[in-house]
């Protein structure tokens, strides 16, 4: 009895483990916004021009857009009139096998891998056990590089050229390659303290939209 109760109590403890995971993320930004109006307009269009109209595209520039205005931004009427425009690319790479052990006891429960619980998130898991022998427990999963970048640039006009103003890239690897579930998380980690050191490469850890 006294082994079963230290058996639950040890999955209840890695249960909250596994409930404070988090999504992490690396996130890069360059930018020289100086100059640029926090009320400028601007128009979102996709890197590929093929996926403009797309409704996949639109949901992910509509999550951009809220985060545009709640840094001041506003929707232009139309890309012709818009002071800046703001140009968006994402993918998911193809997969990688990753290989992992976990336990080395007798039944029970044994520390799982990343991910465990939710697929999208790395931090701690838990597994069940092997039903009994010694020894680890060797496993293997997926793991996907989803990524999203991000460009703000003043279009040229007749009296100056085109000019970049900010450039971001958010990438994070995880054993989810469904691309709507994970955007907004992408989205998040790139508005994180927005717009950011320029030319510095941070991880950003997010536990929870409330939505996933």
């Amino acid at each position: 009895m006294r082994m079963l109760k230290l058996s639950l109590a040890m999955a209840a403890t890695l249960a909250l483990g596994a409930c404070a995971s988090a999504f992490k993320s690396d996130v890069a930004h360059f930018h020289q916004l100086q100059g640029v109006s926090s009320g400028a307009t601007f128009e979102i269009v996709p890197k590929d021009e093929e996926l403009t109209g797309g409704l996949e595209f639109a949901q992910y520039a509509n999550l951009v857009r809220s985060k545009l205005i709640q840094q001041g931004y506003q929707p232009a009427s139309s890309a012709d009139g818009a002071d800046l425009i703001v140009t968006l690319d994402y993918g998911v790479s193809d997969p990688t096998q990753k290989i992992r052990t976990r336990g080395g006891g007798f039944g029970g429960y044994g520390f799982g891998g990343a991910g465990f619980g939710n697929p999208f998130f790395f931090g701690p898991g838990f597994g069940p056990g092997f039903g009994g022998g010694f020894g680890p427990d060797v496993y293997s999963y997926e793991v996907y590089s989803r990524g999203l970048s991000l460009s703000i640039e003043k279009p040229a006009t007749a009296n100056s050229a085109r000019e970049v103003v900010f450039e971001g890239s958010v990438e994070s690897n995880g054993r989810d390659n469904n691309l709507p579930e994970v955007m907004p998380f992408l989205v998040e980690a790139m508005f994180t303290d927005f717009p950011g050191t320029s030319g510095v490469t941070r991880e950003v850890k997010i536990k929870d939209l409330g939505a996933q």
